[in-house]
């Protein structure tokens, strides 16, 4: 429980359609809040054991990976081609969908079609400035849609506009079918990752996209918090380890300070950064080509979505290469115009072009610190996780913070997320093992919670750093006579001032009973369960228990309704991929088919007339002009007539 011992006033709304003010309330008094919690707790409590195993999935911005744990250990699944991560990214055809590796692969004369790096739009609005500077860099299309941005496709010969939910989904969803191939059987359940920075919308997001993908999720679990858990299993501590978990992905930046005692995991603290990761540093190269090619050739190539996803690609090699090399090269035929583009780079001046954003990573460490009341010669362990930490650079910065101290290393940086999560997937489905044994991951709140009070001050309710899940119940009063309802203002953020913070939801409470001023009404639960989504429950006490007050969110989420209809075209789309590949499939054996009927004609000539060998041949070659101008169905036919000869 946190206790609020303030007064807040909140304004009266005649219309719930205008946003410039609020229904008042007269005060708000602190209630014991130790039944709603039990009753809360019973409702969201863990599931009894479950009969299929569960998958942990870490969802990132560039790349994701999903992990199983089974027979007492976690294994990392692979792709059809062997690989260990899938690149989170959607290609739309004239024929179908791509996903993973084939849809980064496509050629660039389909980039406008290629979406990546959906992670950043997911949980946003179209207005904010985080979507619009990235819009700049990205070959496809972002338009709006009621606030929320969608991607502008050509998807089968037709306009199609997709959420960054169900890009995300598709995603989700290939990572399910990999799991399921894996095991031979149909996989349901999961646990997802986020950024220990996501906000609730982004949290909600995350978790309708796994709705959409089919699957039930168990929890969003934060990045640090499942590396934590990856770390501890080859790190056991009996006395209070202090370990800071710095995790920079391709798109997003998180730091957690936790305590790791035997096997409890208990988080201090955590900051980050939504917006800071490789896209950033691939955006600062890209950015830097572009000069180079318009001071070499007069040509700017900025507005060539093609020429910019061919550079793009070119520059995340050359990024890449500078982990390990003091100088790479771009080499880029044809890039524009029929002009060829061959430019050099070294590692120097890329850590120039990016020293803003690197330097940029320390602040959230000294943020974590400070939360924690921790300093760093009191940090046992700096732990390092994703993708981006192979930098030199930020090695060296993150080592000189720490007065010289040696990083830790030891983890996969791609698959560690992955790794953890597949652990808290097993604790809570209750999986039996001596590894899982006493594991139990204590999270926090990200961002401290309040509601809009009188003048548009912030009144915190629950602060950042505070312990999931958490309950605080608040007894309103009405500020008029006869009052019919009230309309409370989440916002999420530490500025003073609410409309600086980030606003959550607009919680209409409806159907109040008609009192005169200043007595208690409302009493209000806000909840926050252990995935950091935010939820809240409203009661008349006038009334009684009888009269439960309606409460209305409007956070730019997805309705219940769009979320099972985009489920239902999700399962659509993977239903015309199933199509696709069989197609393809039959096409193939069809293929073979002709092709071993004629080198056999050919092999057993003596026994065949030539009558008999012509006709052959001559269905052989009906079959190959088939398979380039035919539909499947005349396929078909062709491939029975073969088989009967």
């Amino acid at each position: 429980m946190v206790a609020v011992n303030h007064t807040a006033k909140l304004h009266k709304d005649h219309s719930p359609s205008k946003s410039a003010t609020a229904p008042r309330v007269g005060h708000a008094y602190e209630e014991n809040p130790s039944q709603a919690e039990c009753n809360i707790m019973e409702k969201n409590s863990p599931k009894p054991a479950l009969k299929h195993p569960a998958i942990g999935i870490d969802l990132g911005t560039t790349k994701s990976c999903v992990g199983l744990f089974r027979d007492g250990k976690v294994e990392i699944i692979v792709s059809n081609q062997g690989i260990r991560t899938t690149p989170s990214c959607v290609a739309f055809t004239e024929t179908g969908r791509l996903i993973g590796d084939e849809a980064k692969n496509q050629a660039a004369l389909n980039s406008p079609n290629i979406i990546f790096s959906a992670k950043r739009l997911i949980g946003r609005t179209s207005e904010d400035p985080v979507v619009q500077a990235d819009a700049e860099f990205w070959p496809f299309q972002i338009v709006k849609a009621e606030g929320k941005p969608q991607v502008q496709v050509s998807y089968k010969g037709k306009e199609k506009v997709f959420y960054p939910e169900e890009i995300s989904a598709m995603v989700l969803g290939k990572l399910k079918e990999m799991a399921e191939d894996y095991l031979g059987h149909p996989l349901t359940h999961a646990i997802i990752t986020v950024p220990a920075h996501f906000n609730d919308s982004q949290r909600q997001a995350t978790k309708d996209a796994g709705t959409i993908a089919g699957l039930n999720v168990l929890r969003i679990l934060s990045e640090t918090t499942a590396a934590a858990l990856a770390y501890s299993l080859d790190n056991p501590s009996n006395g209070g380890h202090n370990v800071l978990i710095f995790d920079l992905g391709g798109g997003t930046f998180s730091v957690s300070v936790l305590t790791i005692d035997g096997g409890i995991l208990e988080v201090k603290a955590t900051s980050g950064d939504t917006h800071l990761g490789g896209d950033d540093f691939d955006n600062c190269l890209v950015s830097f080509f572009i000069d180079e090619f318009l001071k070499k050739h007069q040509e700017n190539i900025s507005k060539d979505r093609r020429a910019v996803w061919r550079l793009r690609r070119a520059c995340e090699a050359a990024k890449c290469t500078l982990s390990s090399n003091i100088k790479a090269s771009i080499d880029l035929y044809c890039l524009y115009k029929g002009i060829d583009f061959h430019a050099d780079i070294t590692r120097a001046q890329f850590e120039e072009l990016c020293a803003d954003l690197f330097r940029g990573t320390l602040k959230p460490v000294e943020r974590a610190l400070q939360d924690a009341k921790l300093s760093q010669a009191q940090i046992h362990d700096v732990v390092l996780v994703g993708a981006s930490t192979r930098i030199p650079k930020i090695q060296e910065l993150l080592q000189d913070f720490f007065g010289g101290r040696q990083l830790n290393k030891s983890l996969n940086l791609d698959e560690a997320v992955a790794y953890g999560a597949a652990v808290q997937a097993a604790i809570l489905i209750g999986e039996r093992s001596e590894v899982t044994r006493g594991l139990l991951a204590l999270d926090v709140v990200s961002m401290s919670l309040g509601i809009e009070t009188d003048a548009g001050k912030m009144h915190t309710l629950i602060r950042r750093n505070t312990a999931m899940p958490a309950v605080v119940t608040r007894t309103f009063t009405t500020f008029d006579d006869h009052q019919p309802d009230l309309l409370i203002r989440a916002y999420e953020g530490e500025r003073a001032t609410a409309k600086e913070n980030h606003l959550l939801g607009r919680f209409l409470l409806k159907g109040i009973s008609p009192a005169p001023r200043g007595m208690v009404l409302v009493e209000a639960t806000f909840y926050i369960n252990a995935d950091g989504i935010l939820t809240v429950f409203a009661l008349d006490k006038v009334a009684g228990n009888a009269n439960p007050i309606t409460v209305d969110a409007n956070k730019g989420r997805l309705s219940r309704e769009e979320i099972q209809r985009l489920a239902a075209e999700a399962e659509k789309y993977r239903a015309e991929d199933r199509a696709q590949k069989w197609k393809l499939a039959t096409k193939n054996y069809l293929q073979s088919c002709a092709f071993s009927m004629k080198r056999t004609s050919e092999d057993i000539l003596n026994y065949f007339t030539l009558q008999a060998k012509k006709k052959v041949m001559e269905k052989c070659q009906l079959a190959f002009s088939w398979l380039n101008i035919s539909p499947l169905t005349c396929l078909l036919c062709n491939l029975n007539s073969l088989c009967h000869l």
